[in-house]
């Protein structure tokens, strides 16, 4: 028998691929509710608006002029401007949904790397990142791309972290999150303890981010885990 040839000093393994965790903000890692409804009230005291929270509620996950257009309302900038003001007035009263701290730090040490993908503009974002203590290697707020449900957001954000979209899960709470997510060939998992409720095709959905640890932990042991989005049709 003809023994295999030796491995040489500089050879080694397959190194284990880089995964990217990228959450949503708003009904995943914060629960902003009560400020949305109070920037909202704002904006329709000071500029006569009669369309009820809950109309912008169902709509989050877009970019605010988005939003707006989707409710047909004009003057933008300065409904923006107005909710903006609010927002950052009664950030405070925004906490973090309870266990994900403790989630994304679990997520840290199992090798993951972190990222956000948000509508929330990087004013409003990063104060209540920075309450949460972790490593983001990459936060993407509204830019010059085009906004959820497109994909641009997250393909850029896996551009900076050096992830492929096949190593990657999304965790948002909106059905833009999750369309966002299938175009971007990513992962989807849906926050159960978030503002919306899952579309087709249907996602895995976690009600606790302790359970959304255990579906990581799944991902990582799995060496032939599919690079098609939990929950998509092939």
């Amino acid at each position: 028998m003809i023994a295999p040839p030796a491995r040489s000093h500089d050879e080694s393994p397959a190194a284990e691929p880089r995964r990217a965790l990228l959450l949503d903000l708003d009904g995943v890692l914060f629960d902003t509710r009560v400020v949305m409804c109070k920037a909202w009230q704002l904006v329709q005291e000071r500029h006569d608006v009669d369309v009820p929270f809950e109309n912008y509620l169902r709509h989050i996950g877009r970019p605010f002029p988005d939003i707006m257009r989707q409710l047909g309302l004009r003057e933008v900038e300065s409904l923006h401007a107005t909710y903006d003001e609010a927002s950052i007035k009664w950030a405070d009263l925004a906490p973090p949904f309870p266990g994900i701290e403790a989630a994304l730090h679990a997520f840290t040490r199992d090798g993951w790397s972190l990222g956000v993908v948000t509508a929330k503009p990087i004013n409003r974002a990063a104060p209540l990142l920075e309450r949460l203590g972790c490593p983001f290697g990459t936060v993407r707020t509204p830019g010059s791309e085009r906004g959820k449900p497109a994909p641009d957001a997250l393909l850029l954000a896996l551009v900076e972290l050096g992830v492929d979209p096949a190593q990657a899960v999304y965790v948002g709470d909106m059905a833009v999150d999750q369309e966002a997510a299938l175009r971007a060939g990513v992962r989807y998992v849906h926050a159960g303890w978030g503002y919306g409720a899952p579309t087709t095709p249907s996602p895995v959905v976690v009600e606790t981010p302790t359970r959304l640890v255990q579906i990581g932990r799944s991902l990582r042991a799995s060496a032939a885990a599919s690079p098609v989005p939990l929950g998509s049709a092939r």
